[in-house]
């Protein structure tokens, strides 16, 4: 590109920009001005036809109408989820609150997360220490594991965090959590228990690896930690 032409461009720029900000300035312009209103022509946004400019003001407007329409139906959905969702969490601290004995805490733990969240891959792991009363409830949902142990130290991190933690998991971690199907695991929530994970861990695990994914929200998922913990410390 030569000197002149980039001048010419940078000219051309300034006018455009001009006439821009005195169209901005003077809105009324066209209304002063109909013989030129008529005369301007636009090319279609979606053909090689060209429209009147009205004409284009109205199919912008209802291009704008139509991606408004489009955010509202998804702040519709949203919201429509988010309430089944409290509704679910909703059900799930009542059975908690009802239950009479630490190990029915567990039991209704296992059944609220199977039968209200379709969770039917979750483990409990809670650690030595902190198992008094819980009896026959522990099996393969439930288990004792010393805080020692090494595979429960691979969860350091998390424990540190204190925060729910969503996505992929290293391989032994998924075997430990979820022995036998542990291959059937596609995507993680992990849920500390207690500061610091003192009581132990929530795992839920799900086929499909979109299902928990790190930038999802975690909100009731620590308000869900909050309410198991209670729950069991309140029946010690």
């Amino acid at each position: 590109m030569t000197t002149r032409e980039a001048r010419g461009l940078t000219v051309e720029s300034d006018e455009e920009s001009k006439v821009e900000r005195y169209l901005q300035q003077n809105p009324d312009f066209f209304e002063r001005h109909h013989a030129l209103l008529a005369r301007l022509r636009l090319p279609h946004a979606r053909s090689a036809a060209t429209v009147s400019l009205i004409e284009r003001q109205v199919e912008v407007m209802r291009e704008r109408q139509s991606e408004l329409e489009g955010k509202l139906a998804e702040f519709v959905r949203i919201a429509r989820a988010n309430d089944a969702l409290a509704d679910r969490v909703h059900r799930f601290t009542r059975r908690l609150v009802v239950a009479s004995t630490r190990a029915d805490v567990v039991h209704k733990l296992e059944t609220s997360l199977r039968e209200d969240f379709d969770a039917f891959h979750s483990a409990l792991i809670v650690v030595a220490g902190n198992e008094a009363g819980l009896g026959p409830a522990f099996g393969r949902f439930a288990r004792v594991h010393a805080a020692d142990d090494r595979d429960l130290r691979s969860f350091e991190s998390l424990f540190a965090s204190g925060k729910p933690r969503c996505g992929q998991i290293r391989d032994t971690q998924r075997a430990f959590l979820f022995g036998n199907d542990a291959s059937e695991i596609g995507s993680v929530a992990l849920i500390p228990l207690g500061e610091r994970g003192a009581l132990g861990l929530l795992a839920l695990g799900s086929a499909d690896r979109d299902r928990f994914h790190p930038g999802m929200s975690t909100e009731f998922l620590a308000r869900m930690g909050e309410i198991i913990t209670d729950a069991l410390a309140a029946r010690a």
